[in-house]
Protein backbone atom coordinates (compact mmCIF):
# COMPACT_ATOMS: atom_id res chain seq x y z
CA UNK A 1 0.00 0.00 0.00
CA UNK A 2 1.07 3.31 -0.69
CA UNK A 3 1.20 5.93 2.00
CA UNK A 4 2.49 9.42 2.27
CA UNK A 5 3.19 10.66 5.52
CA UNK A 6 2.86 14.25 6.39
CA UNK A 7 3.74 15.70 10.01
CA UNK A 8 -0.27 15.59 10.36
CA UNK A 9 -1.78 13.03 8.41
CA UNK A 10 -1.18 10.58 5.95
CA UNK A 11 -2.13 10.25 2.54
CA UNK A 12 -3.37 6.45 0.99
CA UNK A 13 -2.74 6.76 -2.66
CA UNK A 14 -2.74 3.35 -3.62
CA UNK A 15 -6.40 3.40 -5.61
CA UNK A 16 -5.32 6.89 -7.10
CA UNK A 17 -4.71 6.93 -11.21
CA UNK A 18 -3.11 10.66 -10.34
CA UNK A 19 -0.39 10.19 -7.31
CA UNK A 20 0.74 13.06 -5.34
CA UNK A 21 2.77 15.35 -7.00
CA UNK A 22 4.64 18.64 -6.64
CA UNK A 23 2.20 20.88 -8.71
CA UNK A 24 -0.90 20.65 -6.74
CA UNK A 25 0.79 20.57 -3.24
CA UNK A 26 2.86 23.67 -4.12
CA UNK A 27 -0.59 25.34 -5.12
CA UNK A 28 -2.13 23.78 -1.68
CA UNK A 29 0.63 25.74 0.27
CA UNK A 30 0.98 28.81 -2.35
CA UNK A 31 -3.03 29.57 -2.01
CA UNK A 32 -4.02 32.42 -0.22
CA UNK A 33 -7.49 33.57 1.23
CA UNK A 34 -8.51 35.64 4.03
CA UNK A 35 -9.79 33.67 6.97
CA UNK A 36 -11.93 31.62 4.56
CA UNK A 37 -14.65 29.43 6.19
CA UNK A 38 -15.91 27.25 3.12
CA UNK A 39 -13.21 25.33 0.95
CA UNK A 40 -14.02 23.74 -2.47
CA UNK A 41 -11.09 21.09 -3.73
CA UNK A 42 -12.12 20.52 -7.87
CA UNK A 43 -10.84 17.03 -8.89
CA UNK A 44 -9.33 16.21 -5.33
CA UNK A 45 -8.15 12.74 -6.31
CA UNK A 46 -6.22 11.51 -3.24
CA UNK A 47 -7.44 14.62 -0.94
CA UNK A 48 -4.38 15.45 -0.28
CA UNK A 49 -4.86 19.15 -1.21
CA UNK A 50 -8.07 19.13 0.66
CA UNK A 51 -6.03 17.60 3.93
CA UNK A 52 -3.60 20.66 3.41
CA UNK A 53 -6.41 23.69 3.49
CA UNK A 54 -7.46 21.92 6.48
CA UNK A 55 -4.61 21.86 8.12
CA UNK A 56 -3.98 25.74 7.31
CA UNK A 57 -6.92 27.10 7.81
CA UNK A 58 -8.58 25.83 11.14
CA UNK A 59 -11.79 27.39 11.33
CA UNK A 60 -12.74 26.41 7.38
CA UNK A 61 -14.89 23.35 5.51
CA UNK A 62 -13.63 21.50 3.27
CA UNK A 63 -15.48 20.16 0.19
CA UNK A 64 -13.91 17.89 -2.24
CA UNK A 65 -15.33 16.63 -5.70
CA UNK A 66 -13.55 13.56 -7.61
CA UNK A 67 -15.05 12.06 -10.52
CA UNK A 68 -13.32 8.39 -10.16
CA UNK A 69 -15.43 6.23 -8.18
CA UNK A 70 -12.35 4.39 -6.39
CA UNK A 71 -10.39 7.71 -5.91
CA UNK A 72 -13.25 9.30 -4.21
CA UNK A 73 -13.19 6.57 -1.98
CA UNK A 74 -9.96 6.76 -1.17
CA UNK A 75 -9.55 10.31 -0.46
CA UNK A 76 -12.81 9.52 1.32
CA UNK A 77 -10.69 7.23 3.77
CA UNK A 78 -8.02 9.50 4.11
CA UNK A 79 -10.76 12.45 5.44
CA UNK A 80 -12.14 9.62 8.22
CA UNK A 81 -8.62 9.01 9.16
CA UNK A 82 -7.44 12.41 9.66
CA UNK A 83 -7.57 14.87 12.63
CA UNK A 84 -9.61 17.00 10.19
CA UNK A 85 -12.54 14.51 9.60
CA UNK A 86 -15.23 16.40 11.03
CA UNK A 87 -14.44 19.19 8.82
CA UNK A 88 -13.76 17.04 5.26
CA UNK A 89 -16.70 15.77 2.52
CA UNK A 90 -16.61 14.06 -0.46
CA UNK A 91 -18.90 14.25 -3.37
CA UNK A 92 -17.56 11.57 -6.15
CA UNK A 93 -19.44 13.34 -8.91
CA UNK A 94 -18.28 15.66 -12.20
CA UNK A 95 -17.73 19.12 -11.62
CA UNK A 96 -20.31 19.76 -14.18
CA UNK A 97 -23.10 17.45 -12.00
CA UNK A 98 -21.90 18.85 -8.32
CA UNK A 99 -24.79 20.37 -6.88
CA UNK A 100 -24.87 22.80 -4.10
CA UNK A 101 -25.98 26.02 -2.85
CA UNK A 102 -23.21 26.91 -1.09
CA UNK A 103 -20.75 29.64 -1.72
CA UNK A 104 -17.66 28.89 -1.37
CA UNK A 105 -14.76 31.42 -0.07
CA UNK A 106 -11.58 29.72 -1.66
CA UNK A 107 -12.19 27.07 -4.97
CA UNK A 108 -8.67 25.55 -5.28
CA UNK A 109 -8.03 22.84 -8.43
CA UNK A 110 -5.51 20.41 -10.04
CA UNK A 111 -7.17 20.25 -12.99
CA UNK A 112 -6.85 17.56 -16.13
CA UNK A 113 -4.31 19.20 -18.12
CA UNK A 114 -4.03 17.20 -22.23
CA UNK A 115 -5.90 19.14 -23.63
CA UNK A 116 -6.77 17.34 -27.23
CA UNK A 117 -3.82 15.37 -26.62
CA UNK A 118 -3.25 11.57 -27.28
CA UNK A 119 -5.27 9.69 -24.87
CA UNK A 120 -4.14 7.67 -22.23
CA UNK A 121 -4.64 3.58 -23.26
CA UNK A 122 -5.03 3.51 -19.39
CA UNK A 123 -8.35 4.39 -18.44
CA UNK A 124 -8.24 6.14 -15.06
CA UNK A 125 -5.37 8.11 -15.84
CA UNK A 126 -7.08 8.99 -18.95
CA UNK A 127 -9.90 10.65 -16.63
CA UNK A 128 -7.52 12.37 -14.25
CA UNK A 129 -5.18 13.92 -16.67
CA UNK A 130 -6.73 14.64 -20.04
CA UNK A 131 -9.41 17.19 -20.58
CA UNK A 132 -10.83 19.22 -23.65
CA UNK A 133 -12.19 22.76 -24.16
CA UNK A 134 -16.08 21.87 -23.08
CA UNK A 135 -14.18 20.50 -19.97
CA UNK A 136 -12.48 23.90 -19.26
CA UNK A 137 -15.11 26.12 -20.03
CA UNK A 138 -17.60 24.30 -17.75
CA UNK A 139 -15.08 24.32 -15.18
CA UNK A 140 -15.23 28.18 -15.32
CA UNK A 141 -18.81 28.13 -15.23
CA UNK A 142 -19.18 26.14 -12.05
CA UNK A 143 -16.37 28.13 -9.85
CA UNK A 144 -18.36 31.39 -11.18
CA UNK A 145 -21.86 30.20 -10.02
CA UNK A 146 -20.45 28.54 -6.58
CA UNK A 147 -17.84 31.71 -5.76
CA UNK A 148 -18.93 33.81 -3.29
CA UNK A 149 -18.51 37.75 -4.77
CA UNK A 150 -15.10 37.83 -2.67
CA UNK A 151 -14.16 34.82 -3.53
CA UNK A 152 -10.80 33.30 -4.55
CA UNK A 153 -10.36 31.00 -7.27
CA UNK A 154 -7.04 29.42 -6.98
CA UNK A 155 -5.56 26.87 -9.92
CA UNK A 156 -2.52 25.58 -11.49
CA UNK A 157 -1.74 23.94 -15.05
CA UNK A 158 0.83 24.44 -17.74
CA UNK A 159 1.23 27.56 -19.67
CA UNK A 160 -1.11 27.37 -22.57
CA UNK A 161 -3.89 25.70 -20.86
CA UNK A 162 -3.43 28.59 -17.72
CA UNK A 163 -3.29 31.38 -20.38
CA UNK A 164 -6.52 29.76 -22.00
CA UNK A 165 -8.63 29.09 -18.87
CA UNK A 166 -7.78 33.32 -17.71
CA UNK A 167 -8.87 33.78 -21.17
CA UNK A 168 -12.41 32.14 -20.47
CA UNK A 169 -12.61 33.49 -16.85
CA UNK A 170 -12.42 37.12 -18.50
CA UNK A 171 -15.74 36.49 -20.14
CA UNK A 172 -17.26 36.05 -17.10
CA UNK A 173 -15.86 38.91 -15.63
CA UNK A 174 -13.36 37.13 -13.02
CA UNK A 175 -9.28 38.01 -13.55
CA UNK A 176 -6.16 37.13 -12.71
CA UNK A 177 -5.02 38.75 -9.55
CA UNK A 178 -1.84 36.84 -9.12
CA UNK A 179 -0.08 34.62 -11.34
CA UNK A 180 2.93 32.33 -9.97
CA UNK A 181 5.27 31.18 -12.70
CA UNK A 182 6.94 27.60 -11.51
CA UNK A 183 9.98 27.23 -12.48
CA UNK A 184 12.38 23.57 -11.72
CA UNK A 185 15.33 25.87 -11.33
CA UNK A 186 16.93 29.49 -12.27
CA UNK A 187 18.42 28.36 -15.66
CA UNK A 188 14.67 27.06 -16.77
CA UNK A 189 11.82 28.41 -18.06
CA UNK A 190 8.75 28.39 -16.25
CA UNK A 191 6.48 25.24 -16.63
CA UNK A 192 3.22 25.59 -14.99
CA UNK A 193 1.52 28.43 -13.84
CA UNK A 194 -0.14 28.41 -10.55
CA UNK A 195 -3.38 31.46 -10.88
CA UNK A 196 -5.56 33.53 -8.44
CA UNK A 197 -8.82 34.01 -10.23
CA UNK A 198 -11.24 36.88 -8.46
CA UNK A 199 -13.84 38.91 -9.52
CA UNK A 200 -12.41 42.82 -9.71
CA UNK A 201 -10.22 43.98 -12.56
CA UNK A 202 -6.68 45.38 -11.40
CA UNK A 203 -3.06 44.71 -11.67
CA UNK A 204 -1.56 41.45 -12.11
CA UNK A 205 1.08 40.72 -9.76
CA UNK A 206 3.55 37.98 -11.31
CA UNK A 207 5.94 36.33 -9.00
CA UNK A 208 8.47 33.34 -9.60
CA UNK A 209 9.09 30.31 -7.54
CA UNK A 210 11.96 28.07 -7.96
CA UNK A 211 11.63 24.49 -6.87
CA UNK A 212 15.57 23.42 -6.94
CA UNK A 213 18.65 25.07 -6.10
CA UNK A 214 20.38 22.08 -7.89
CA UNK A 215 20.14 18.79 -8.53
CA UNK A 216 17.89 17.37 -6.34
CA UNK A 217 18.92 19.81 -3.84
CA UNK A 218 15.40 22.15 -2.99
CA UNK A 219 15.54 25.97 -2.78
CA UNK A 220 15.21 27.53 0.78
CA UNK A 221 11.96 28.76 -0.62
CA UNK A 222 10.26 25.75 -1.08
CA UNK A 223 12.03 23.86 2.46
CA UNK A 224 10.09 26.90 4.49
CA UNK A 225 6.64 26.75 2.32
CA UNK A 226 6.42 23.25 2.61
CA UNK A 227 7.87 22.59 6.45
CA UNK A 228 4.61 22.90 7.89
CA UNK A 229 3.79 19.58 6.26
CA UNK A 230 6.54 17.41 4.74
CA UNK A 231 8.77 15.31 7.57
CA UNK A 232 11.91 16.09 5.72
CA UNK A 233 11.77 20.24 6.99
Amino acid sequence: MSIFKFKQFEVDQSECAMKINTDGVLLAALAESENPTKILDIGTGTGVLALMMAQRFPLATIEGVEIDEQASATASKNFQLSVFNERLNISNTAIEQYHTIEKFDLIISNPPFFVNDLKNIEEKKGIARHANEEFFANLILKVNAILADKGSFWFVLPIKQAESLIEKAKQLNMYASKIIELHSDVSKPAFRYIVNLNRGKGETTIEHFYIYESEKVYTNAYKILLKDFFLGY
